[in-house]
């Protein structure tokens, strides 16, 4: 099996494979899709300070001296 890497846009739902790459593909290839996303929407202490849990009878912990 031949694994290749690239970064492509997606075009009308189709991804462009690279010439260099074009001669060594044939019939089947599988893919594999990663999304990158801004940082903020997976930064989940940043959303947690924002939007605190509303917990019920919540009671934070106290330090014994």
């Amino acid at each position: 099996m031949l694994a290749v890497e690239f970064e492509a846009k997606v075009s009308d739902g189709m991804i462009r494979i690279p010439d260099p790459y074009r001669n060594q593909i044939s019939d089947m290839v599988r893919v594999i899709i990663l999304i990158e996303r801004p940082e903020t929407e997976d930064n989940y202490i940043d959303r947690l300070l924002a939007e605190p849990l509303q917990i019920p009878d919540f009671a934070p912990l106290r330090r014994v001296d």
